[in-house]
């Protein structure tokens, strides 16, 4: 083996105590490699050895607490099967406490002493009514010294076979503790300027890997913690600025400097309603951008319902006023459907023309499309996955809108702008899923972010309602008198079948149940789940679509896609099973006609104090962003990142949801360092550099969203 240069680069298992099979261990079970790995692997909670407690104060909680005290007692008991045991009676001044022990009876029965005063430290339990310790770590007052104030001790994330290797948090502590001692600033270098050292006032690196894992006192624990959530976010905002720099100086497109008749024919005489401040806002964004030669890369943020089909159908004729042809992709053949419904009604009449394509269109129809794609005679094409098949080839695209983007893979969505081999088309990608500001900021960083945040006017606001089980004759009756009035209702449930585990509703129980209420043949019940075919899944909606069924009992599979303007009731069964992001968008599928709408929200009696929490937003507020928001601080970013691809959001220690200022500060500077010095070329931002070169290696491309 050659010799590191650095300590750090060490493989794990030349580390004194490792050894060839615990590196093993370390490899398969944590994926720690190197010395490295072993200190940038942060602890997730401590044991707080600075605090004494009296035993008067104890509660079995669960938690590892430390007493100083005698030892007034010491016995060996003989219990059942020979096993002995040895059990004591440990007193401070305010009181009692049992300990005992079950195992090394022999060494502690000859090492502990009563009389003399210890420091004990463990978990106290309430056994027969009393206060006991089990397994207590003992360690003579004498021989702690000076050192009362103590520490606190890290925990670190392990498995049961790092255990039964002995790789535990009080081995990995020692070892991590006998590293510290030999490695200098030479070996963990300074990762950020000194002025931002100083500016932010944070400790320096190698403090902060010393804090993190050893840290003196609660401020040297915080002081490490912030520095290192600074560094993470830091670090991914200056490596999304730079590829937005990159991508704008790479990739050109046609620039699109005409507003031609397409446009002001459709914008003066056939928008079907005024449109709001927020999209006309939108518009000049999206207008301006597509009039340089620089690619447009935009984000276009919208609620249900807010308007962004009528905002992509005119950036849509622009570029054909331009002369270049449009697309939409949507993530599914209903979804797809609806748009190429609602572009094909909104430009009747108008010389524009629009063609479907997905995996169910087959045969000479297909083979049609396909020539006048490539011929220039389809002005925009809507469809699914089929559109970026490598055969579907475009005349010239010059606008490339992708719905629900987050559902689509980075690859996927680059096969589609590189169907043109000289100018990349203008991209607009679309979510109605709401996405707060902070996890934008780090998912989208290398975006430009347009926001629809008002509904068109003249829509009633979905009264959201809580009902528990006990209402459930009341629900019935309010079905039946919605459905008389010609309405249609969507039931959802968060199971397929009957799970043991899950005291749920469950979707096939509830249609059967519902059958009892709405038979056949006066009502229709459709039914939709995950598990179907997709062309029954289709075939079932398409009824529901059509008012065929009256009644639509579903799983979340209708969560995106469903566009049914008579549909006024949507009734969410076991809601406290729900994301609230889920659930807003479930609620979204109805209001969406004149009719005023309702979303109900069933639970059970015991709901957990987030669960209530959940409700409570849904009913409180029909604000998206609002909504996301909440969201993201109960359950953090994983419900709703699209992610873009892993690695964007694989914080050790940062929560999205919680440190917004910290993500603000480092958000800022990079902005500013970027925009000062864009190649990190000054000497002052080489250790900047040097890392994103390291970061780069250890995290290959995920910059780029299209």
């Amino acid at each position: 083996m050659s010799i590191p240069q650095n300590i750090l680069d060490t493989p794990i298992e030349y580390v004194k105590g490792i050894g060839p099979s615990r590196g093993e261990t370390f490899r398969k079970e944590l994926n720690i490699h190197t010395v490295y790995d072993l200190l940038f692997t942060y602890p997730f909670r401590y044991i707080d050895r600075t605090t004494f407690h009296a035993i008067k104060d104890l509660h079995a909680d669960g938690d590892n607490i430390q007493l100083k005290g005698t030892l007034i007692s010491l016995d060996k008991i003989k219990g059942k099967n020979n096993r002995n045991r040895i059990q004591g009676m440990f007193k401070d001044s305010s009181g009692f406490l049992e300990l005992v022990w079950f195992q090394g009876v022999t060494w502690l029965d000859q090492t502990l002493t009563p009389g003399q005063d210890y420091i004990i430290f463990g978990k106290v339990s309430i056994f027969g009514g009393k206060k006991t310790m089990a397994h207590p770590e003992m360690e003579l007052l004498s021989d702690a010294g000076t050192n009362l104030s103590r520490t606190f001790d890290p925990v670190y994330a392990s498995t049961e076979k790092m255990d039964a290797k002995g790789l535990d948090s009080k081995f990995r502590r020692k070892v991590i503790k006998s590293i510290l001692q030999t490695i200098t600033e030479a070996d963990i270098k300074e990762t950020l300027p000194q002025y931002v050292i100083d500016k932010l006032r944070i400790c320096t690196s190698m403090q902060s890997i010393q804090w993190i894992h050893f840290p003196e006192n609660e401020n040297q624990k915080q002081l490490a913690t912030n520095r290192i959530k600074f560094e993470e976010f830091f670090y991914v905002q200056i490596r999304l600025l730079q590829s937005k720099i990159y991508r704008k100086h790479k990739f050109k497109s046609a620039p699109f400097t005409t507003i031609g008749p397409l446009f002001n024919t459709f914008y003066n005489t056939k928008l079907p309603f005024e449109l709001t401040k927020a999209q006309k806002n939108v518009i000049r964004e999206i207008r301006a951008d597509m009039g340089t030669n620089t690619q447009m890369n935009r984000l276009l943020q919208g609620d249900v319902g807010s308007g962004k089909t009528i905002v992509a159908l005119l950036c849509m004729l622009i570029a054909i006023d331009n002369g270049f042809q449009a697309c939409i992709m949507a993530p599914t053949e209903i979804l797809a459907q609806q748009h190429f419904d609602n572009v094909s009604q909104l430009v009747v009449d108008m010389p524009v023309e629009v063609a479907f394509l997905s995996g169910s269109v087959k045969g000479k129809k297909r083979e049609k499309i396909i020539q006048d794609l490539r011929d220039g005679k389809i002005n925009i094409i809507v469809g699914t996955h089929a559109l970026i098949e490598p055969n579907i080839i475009f005349q010239q695209l010059g606008l490339a809108i992708v719905d629900e983007q987050h559902r689509f893979g980075v690859a996927q969505r680059a096969s589609l702008w590189k169907k043109n081999n000289d100018l990349a088309p203008h991209v607009l990608v679309m979510t109605a899923t709401p996405i707060p500001r902070t996890l934008a900021m780090t998912i989208y960083g290398d975006l430009d972010v347009s926001v629809i945040d008002e509904l068109p006017p003249g829509r009633k606001e979905i009264q959201t309602i809580h009902k528990y089980e006990s209402a459930r004759p009341q629900l019935l009756q309010f079905m039946h008198s919605e459905i008389a009035k010609g309405r249609q209702i969507y039931v959802v449930y968060p199971l397929i079948e009957e799970s043991e585990k899950l005291d749920l509703q469950n979707l096939q129980d509830g249609y059967e149940r519902l059958l009892q209420y709405f038979p056949l043949p006066d009502y229709q019940i459709s039914v939709v789940h995950g598990r179907m075919k997709a062309k029954d899944k289709d075939w079932e909606m398409q009824r529901f679509i059509n008012k065929t069924t009256q009644i639509m009992v579903a799983t979340t599979v209708i969560e995106v896609g469903v566009n049914v303007p008579n549909a006024s009731v949507m009734i969410i069964e076991n809601t406290e099973r729900f994301g609230l992001s889920q659930l807003h968008q479930l609620r979204g599928r109805v209001g969406r006609g004149a009719d005023q709408s309702y979303c109900i929200l069933m639970s059970d009696y015991k709901l957990s104090k987030e669960g209530k929490e959940r409700i409570a937003t849904m009913v409180r507020t029909n604000n998206g962003f609002e909504i996301a928001e909440a969201d993201l601080r109960l359950r953090g970013p994983g419900d709703i990142q699209g992610t873009r691809q892993s690695g964007v959001l694989d914080f050790k220690l940062l929560q999205i949801g919680q440190d917004k200022t910290i993500m603000d500060a480092a958000r800022n500077i990079a902005l500013r360092i970027i925009d000062d010095d864009p190649n990190l070329e000054r000497d002052i931002h080489i250790n900047i550099k040097n890392q994103v070169a390291k970061l780069r290696i250890k995290n290959r491309d995920w910059g780029r969203i299209s």
